[in-house]
């Protein structure tokens, strides 16, 4: 740490996050969470338990008069075997609501996987910290958005003034639930996940719980976003639960009824927002479960394909037009008795043409390029005067807060 500030320290406590919905400590620090504790003992996923601890959406949100800001931090970085070193982990730093700089922490923990053999090793490793110096001196809302796709263990906050939490500018709150292209995939960094572009656009505040590999219409899921203040709610269903072919269209309608029942429990007329897959060739019409091909590990290329026979569509195994058309059904039904429910294909976000312009480079994550268009696209849909998360709705920004409603 540079000695050159008169470093405050101030401990990094909920008040001072933004999309977390649990906060665990441990020997050191914190450890932000988007599932809380009494989900994540429901669980028995590695991958969901990787994903949910990967702080998608989370920030930092304070307001100071600080020149220089330090953050230390044990981040956990995944080592692939035989696969060329993943890339630092992006910070982003916001300042009066501008993008103002971004930077990595290396070291850390590292998280060695073996695809192939399906085995994960874990090592510990030393802190670093981050610096964003040559800041205005004036009073400013600062945001540092933590990594989307890397765990972060945060252990201390060092600033040249005093902090204070952000104040709450009215804005309404976004509940987000879905795979790992909501959980960000290969976007460019925490700001520019889809979602998190188009909450900029709406106005909104995000909590994301896009989970890579973990949108499975788990009942723990359902329950903590019941629980979770929201003004609007969006779920994206399908992707992962064709590629682990998790189950037949039997069990998937029922599944969905009762994850918006759930939902409805607490939050019984707050918008809600269904949306059904965007494109994935290899899915559309082609069951899972889905494979990796890792003929181009070594150079840094891992490509998915479906192994599924498109004829067991028969017998009820789920393909994306299946559940298009399933989700598409279950909304109708329900919208008949609730007017606040929405349904959104995801090819609009991302269809054939942008497939054509953007192909998805491993046939199942789009990339930085798409992930902005399909932020763009939700924005100008979701959040147009007529669209379900119109600012003049019921739950509009003058309305009252969501902690107010819990």
């Amino acid at each position: 740490m540079s000695t050159e500030h008169d470093w405050i320290t101030t401990p990094i406590t909920e008040e001072l996050l933004r999309g977390a919905l649990d906060l665990e400590h441990t020997e050191h620090g914190v450890l932000p969470h988007r599932l809380p504790a009494w989900a994540r003992a429901q669980n028995t996923d590695g991958q969901l338990a990787m994903a949910e601890s990967q702080p998608s959406g989370i920030r930092l949100a304070f307001r100071t008069r600080a020149t220089a800001v330090e953050l230390e931090t044990r981040p956990t970085k995944r080592i692939y075997v035989g696969a060329p070193p993943r890339p630092d982990g992006l910070y982003d730093l916001v300042v009066d609501g501008a993008p103002a700089g971004q930077g990595s922490v290396p070291g850390g923990n590292a998280l060695t996987i073996d695809m192939a053999a399906g085995t994960a090793e874990q090592r510990t490793g030393a802190p670093g910290t981050l610096r964003f110096d040559g800041l205005s001196g004036g009073a400013k809302d600062i945001e540092i958005w933590l990594p989307h796709n890397e765990t972060t263990e945060l252990l201390a906050l060092r600033t040249d003034a005093p902090v204070e939490p952000a104040p709450d500018h009215g804005r309404r709150v976004w509940l987000h639930h879905g795979s790992s292209i909501s959980h960000g995939s290969d976007a460019a960094s925490p700001t520019t996940t889809w979602p998190a572009l188009a909450a900029s656009l709406g106005g909104v505040e995000l909590v994301n719980m896009g989970f890579g590999g973990g949108a499975l219409l788990d009942p723990f899921t359902a329950r903590a976003m019941r629980d979770t203040p929201a003004d609007l709610i969006s779920v994206k269903f399908g992707i992962n639960i064709v590629n682990a072919d998790l189950m037949r269209l039997r069990a998937f309608g029922p599944a969905v009824h009762g994850f918006l029942d759930t939902i409805r429990e607490g939050h019984p007329d707050a918008p809600l927002l269904v949306l059904a897959p965007i494109l994935c060739p290899i899915h559309e019409d082609t069951p899972g479960p889905c494979a990796p091909d890792f003929s181009g590990v070594a150079e840094g290329r891992i490509r998915f394909r479906a192994t599924g026979d498109p004829a067991e569509r028969a017998a009820g195994k789920l393909t994306l037009n299946v559940i298009r058309d399933e989700l598409s059904r279950v909304v109708e039904q329900r919208a008949a008795a609730d007017a606040n429910l929405h349904y959104l294909d995801g090819r609009d976000l991302y269809g054939e043409a942008d497939y054509a312009e953007l192909p998805l480079p491993d046939e199942l994550h789009p990339d930085a390029a798409a992930h902005r268009r399909i932020g763009e696209r939700f924005a100008a849909l979701a959040f147009a005067p007529e669209g379900p998360f119109a600012a003049d709705g019921p739950f509009a920004a003058d309305g009252p807060s969501p902690a107010d409603r819990a």
